[in-house]
């Protein structure tokens, strides 16, 4: 058993069912057609798995019941790993909100805008749709290769590879001499950026305990903000000057962020999940010590279980193990394919855009350049706090229902919003409608903003995280392109010029998201991967998963010896 996955995929021969009668095997056919698994059957489907059942059991049991400060003591390595890692984001945040900022940017428009009378200069609308498109575009690039060599050569040394070819395509930004260079270098800067989304993301989910597990990936939503508070900041001391190096530092500040993150990120240890799929079982054993506290962890027993994990989800996808971009839609992998990136389209398309466009939106709305941004560090200050305030709502509310009310009270502020911007325009109004603004950032980045990422790591599968977490990814990234083609024509003064009525858009879009959320979005607080597992391919409708996991509790994961009552009561789910 220390070998990994195909010494033991070759070994062992899986039976399956072509037919239940009264809860027992009625046919010892040998094939992997019914994927539709009882939970008494599993020890019959992968007899070698017997002697590593308690183990696996009693290290899930013990990580449910390990309490906040109890993870914290014996997981302050990985707390401080995860952090590391997911500082790529605080760069990347950094980085794109650069060119949001640079719209309403007076030198930068005097350089590559245009004249545009009774405006000064201006970003045209399709420029600003070109240059925010383009990272996108490259994030794409950078996602899809993410899928792939991170399986192959694991995530710590892929995070170094992304990191290394940042640095060597800063320069490409410092020294643009016209839009079009600049437009080359926001796409070959998109394609590490692309990686950073989503491996942070997945490395947090697979080095944490359940308890830890939300406030680490939700952790990912703060990097975010503190890049884009960074970014707002440092713009916010040059936007009075005019010469071409208050937009030139900016760019180069960002050698200043990555280097010191590439150092870290170089003594990082491997994902022990990542390792358990690819190498012998000593290597994962290893990380797992660089990631707890001595002798406070059953290093063994977590082992197993990570093990028992990954055997269970290989024989229910295949003979291949299941970890190609097709197997993230086949059977109940394409439920979980769609939950995953829903819940990051819904990032994209419930008003977010008006907080990225903020110092565009209040200069339009009548603001100075000055205060424009002076309020946009209000706005990124105040999402600070939503994000802590997060931590403590994650632990009492769930992820779904801290969704819904998030997506509900969204939906309220942007109504709002849209009927002051329909009022006559006055002081009064830009004001109030600069207010709604800040209560919308704070809303989500107490609600949606975190849990997202929580969530798109926990529903996936851990042998397909990686590559369901990516198509997520490229999905927020192609609502991304539509959404910033549509927002600049809507607040641009040559354009639309709707200003605040956007709003009534995105609470058009934000009420779909809602009614997708109640009907589809499950609840997976307190669930162990291996119990997320069983439940999807339980097909457990997403209002009773959490009814499902009490009977998974009770009937013992894999307890052979269930009646034909208790089995029938399985089926009702």
């Amino acid at each position: 058993m220390a070998q990994g996955d195909d010494t033991l995929s070759k070994s062992t021969s899986f039976p399956s069912f072509s037919h239940m009668e009264q809860g027992r095997l009625s046919s010892p056919t040998f094939t992997r057609t019914d994927t539709a698994v009882l939970i008494g059957e599993l020890p019959m489907i992968l007899p070698e798995l017997r002697p590593l059942a308690s183990p696996a059991r009693a290290a899930t049991q013990a990580e449910q019941k390990l309490t906040f400060l109890g993870g914290c003591r014996m997981y302050p390595k990985a707390i401080v790993w995860s952090c590391v890692l997911s500082s790529t984001l605080i760069m990347e945040g950094f980085d794109t909100l650069l060119i949001f900022n640079f719209f309403a940017f007076p030198a930068f428009k005097q350089k590559y805008g245009t004249p545009t009378p009774g405006f000064g200069y201006q970003i045209s609308s399709t420029w600003q749709f070109a240059l925010s498109t383009a990272a996108q575009a490259g994030e794409i690039v950078g996602l899809l290769a993410n899928g792939y060599v991170a399986d192959q050569i694991g995530y710590h040394w892929t995070t170094v590879s992304a990191l290394t070819f940042l640095m060597l395509s800063i320069p490409l930004s410092f020294f643009a001499l016209n839009i079009r260079m600049l437009l080359a270098a926001q796409i070959v800067c998109g394609i590490p950026w692309g990686v950073f989304q989503t491996l942070s993301t997945t490395y947090a989910a697979e080095v944490m305990p359940v308890k830890l597990r939300a406030y680490l990936l939700s952790n990912v939503n703060l990097c975010w903000v503190l890049g884009q508070l960074l970014a707002t900041g440092i713009m916010r001391e040059f936007v009075d000057q005019t010469s071409e190096w208050s937009y030139r530092i900016p760019f180069a500040l960002q050698w200043v962020i990555c280097f010191p993150i590439l150092i870290a990120v170089i003594f990082a240890p491997e994902s022990p999940w990542w390792l358990i799929r690819h190498r012998p079982q000593r290597d994962a054993q290893r990380s797992l010590e660089r990631l707890t506290k001595k002798h406070k962890i059953n290093i063994d027993q977590t082992i197993a279980m990570m093990k028992h994990t990954n055997e269970i989800e290989k024989c229910l996808k295949g003979d291949d193990g299941g970890t190609s971009y097709l197997d993230a839609f086949k059977g109940v992998d394409r439920r979980r394919t769609e939950i995953t990136c829903m819940v990051w389209i819904t990032q994209q398309v419930c008003g977010t855009s008006l907080m990225g466009w903020a110092s565009t939106f209040y200069q339009q709305a009548g603001f100075s350049a000055a205060n424009a941004f002076n309020l946009s560090l209000g706005i990124y200050g105040i999402a600070i706090i939503g994000a802590v305030i997060s931590w403590s709502l994650l632990s009492c509310f769930g992820r779904r229902r801290l969704y819904l009310c998030g997506l509900s009270a969204l939906l309220a502020t942007l109504l709002i919003g849209g009927i002051v911007g329909a009022l006559p325009e006055s002081r009064g109004q830009l004001w109030t409608l600069g207010s709604l603004l800040l209560i919308l950032t704070f809303v989500y980045d107490m609600t949606i903003g975190p849990v997202c990422y929580v969530l798109v790591a926990e529903i996936p599968s851990t042998r397909l995280r990686v590559k369901t977490v990516v198509m997520a990814r490229i999905s927020y990234n192609l609502a991304g392109i539509l959404i910033n083609w549509i927002t600049p024509r809507m607040l641009s003064p040559t354009a639309w010029n709707w200003k605040g009525k956007s709003c009534f858009f995105f609470a058009g879009t934000t009420m779909l998201c809602l009614i997708w959320c109640y009907w589809r979005l499950p609840e997976t607080f307190g669930l162990s991967y291996l119990e997320i597992d069983i439940l999807f391919e339980k097909k457990a409708k997403a209002s009773k998963f959490r009814e499902v996991r009490a009977h998974l509790e009770r009937s013992g994961y894999f307890n052979i010896e269930n009646s034909a009552e208790e089995m029938s009561t399985w089926r009702g789910y």
